[in-house]
Parts: structure tokens; C-alpha cells; sequence
């Protein structure tokens, strides 16, 4: 079983940045892939990025290439969701989910394990 919880989202205007947190408990973190999805009210889930224990770069959406960046620290069990140049219509809740596989995974279905969200929200 995994934990994961999502932290640093808030209110921010056009433009600006947020890093989004994910903290990971109850599996050997370095082996678990982490995704971050975002869903806004009444909508699908949508893949955002994701970062891969066996493999190396982080892989994205088309609309979060050039703006946005994950990491991952594994010494304090976290990956980082870093979003610059924030729209308005990024404004959905973010969650991060994770799995044990060896490769990449952009479909919320192939993620057993999730996050309780954590709301963005970009002004104009």
C-alpha cells in the first residue's frame, strides 16, 4: 500500500509559479513511478507529466511542456511538480498518483494509488 499526499497548491495570479509536493509512504519510494493528473469540475482526469524510477527524465503532456517540471528528491520521499508561467485555465485540482511499473504510464487507470488532491487556482 502507498500513501501519497499532495501539498503547496493555492491562489496565484497569471503568470506566476506554485511547486506542488508530493509525499510518498509505505513502499520503497525509490521504486514507485509518480504521476500528477489535474481534473477541473465536471471533466476528465488529465495526464500532466510524470517521472519514472527507471528512467531518468520526466516525461509530459504537450500542455505542460516549456512550463512545467518534476522531480523527484528520494531521500525525502517526494516528487516536485514546479509550474511557471501559470494560465488561468490551469486551475483545476492537481493529484498525484503511483505505481511500481518500469516504464511510462500516462492513463490515470494504470495508477492504483492517488493523492487527495490539492486545488490550484490562477487569476487573471
Amino acid at each position: 500500500q502507498v500513501q501519497l499526499v499532495e501539498s503547496g497548491g493555492g491562489l496565484v495570479q497569471a503568470g506566476g509559479s506554485l511547486r506542488l509536493s508530493c509525499a510518498a509512504s509505505g513502499r520503497t519510494f525509490s521504486r514507485l513511478n509518480i504521476g500528477w493528473f489535474r481534473q477541473a469540475p465536471g471533466k476528465e482526469r488529465d495526464f500532466v507529466g510524470g517521472i519514472s524510477w527507471s528512467i531518468s527524465s520526466p516525461y509530459y503532456s504537450n500542455s505542460a511542456k516549456g512550463r512545467f517540471t518534476i522531480s523527484r528528491d528520494n531521500a525525502k520521499n517526494t516528487v516536485y511538480l514546479q509550474m511557471n508561467s501559470l494560465k488561468p485555465e490551469d486551475t483545476e485540482v492537481y493529484y498525484c498518483a503511483a505505481n511500481g511499473g518500469g516504464g511510462v504510464y500516462y492513463r490515470d487507470v494504470d495508477y492504483p494509488y492517488w493523492g487527495q488532491g490539492t486545488q490550484v487556482t490562477v487569476s487573471s
